[in-house]
């Protein structure tokens, strides 16, 4: 104890600082989402940024999953890494993202966030239909239509290999009127049979449709509920799809521009008159697609 004494002592007389070092402040990775608090059934940007005053500042790369879905994180000029992702409709409170981090010393670090959801505001609409639009398939139809599901979840599942291939923001493929909107809550004859996963836009037949963005055709085809149909993979799990098509004028693999016209409104498929249903998807996750209007497209592109 004396000897301890003796060299605080010491020190105070030499002028050396006997103060406690302050501690180290650690970089701290920075996530944050757009909208702050999206809606369910809605796409939000998510962003990654750390401070650049810690030493665990070099970020080389940001992996991720919501909802089970795989996250396609960019990074821009100034370091900062940006993705989309998939509110679904049924989300409750709160999200949970996972995300992974890399960093150039060869060490990662995991982290989880929980992104607050807000309520959608969703419609109900009461409809007297011919029974026939809702009596249950018989054996060979119900072949028909598994088949034609299995088809759109390849095509779902694909889009997560593909590189992004749009630069410029979304637009209506339509700029009509709203028939019938988002996660609208249906009741056939008296009795609840669906949620409208997509959003009506009105039209006569032959009435043009084009591509909300540039995007490489994945499939065409004829569906029994669906009718005629496009779908457009825009890439990173990216889906737009228009349905119930008089005509079609895209095949497989043909990459379109956005606004180019790629359909004509028409009424095939179950439906009770003309009209385009839209849809858009992140992976599995569809969501409202006039959510993908209001993306902020600078930072997104901000590293192409």
């Amino acid at each position: 104890m004396r000897t301890c004494l003796a060299l605080l002592v010491l020190f105070a007389a030499r002028g050396i600082d006997t103060a406690a070092p302050d501690p180290i402040e650690w970089s701290q990775p920075d996530v944050t989402w757009n909208p702050s608090r999206p809606v369910q059934g809605t796409i939000v940007q998510l962003t990654v940024r750390s401070d650049s005053s810690g030493s665990l500042s070099d970020i080389v790369a940001v992996y991720g999953v919501l909802e089970d879905q795989p996250l396609h994180f960019e990074p821009d000029r100034g370091g900062e890494f940006h993705a989309l992702a998939g509110i679904p409709i049924y989300a409750r409170d709160s999200i949970v993202v996972e995300l992974t981090l890399a960093y150039a010393a060869g060490t990662s670090e995991r982290l989880t966030r929980y992104v607050p959801v807000g309520r959608g505001q969703f419609s109900v609409a009461q409809l007297s239909v011919d029974p026939r639009f809702v009596e249950p398939p018989d054996s060979a139809l119900a072949v028909r239509i598994a088949a034609e599901r299995d088809a759109v979840r390849d095509v779902v599942q694909r889009s997560h290999s593909t590189p992004r291939v749009w630069v410029d923001g979304f637009v209506l493929p339509r700029d009509s009127r709203v028939t019938s909107p988002f996660g609208q809550r249906r009741e056939f004859n008296g009795e609840y049979r669906s949620t409208h996963m997509g959003l009506d836009l009105a039209g006569q037949v032959g009435a043009a449709v084009a591509a909300a963005n540039r995007g490489v055709v994945a499939l065409v085809g004829d569906f029994y509920y669906s009718g005629n149909l496009v779908y457009l993979d825009h890439g990173q799990g990216l889906l737009t799809a228009y349905l119930h098509l008089s005509e079609t004028y895209v095949s497989v693999g043909d990459t379109v521009a956005r606004g180019e016209v790629i359909g004509r409104v028409g009424a095939s498929g179950r439906v009770t008159g003309p009209h385009l249903h839209w849809i858009a998807r992140y992976g599995s996750v569809i969501v409202n697609p006039q959510s993908l209007l209001g993306l902020d497209v600078s930072i997104l592109t901000a590293g192409s």
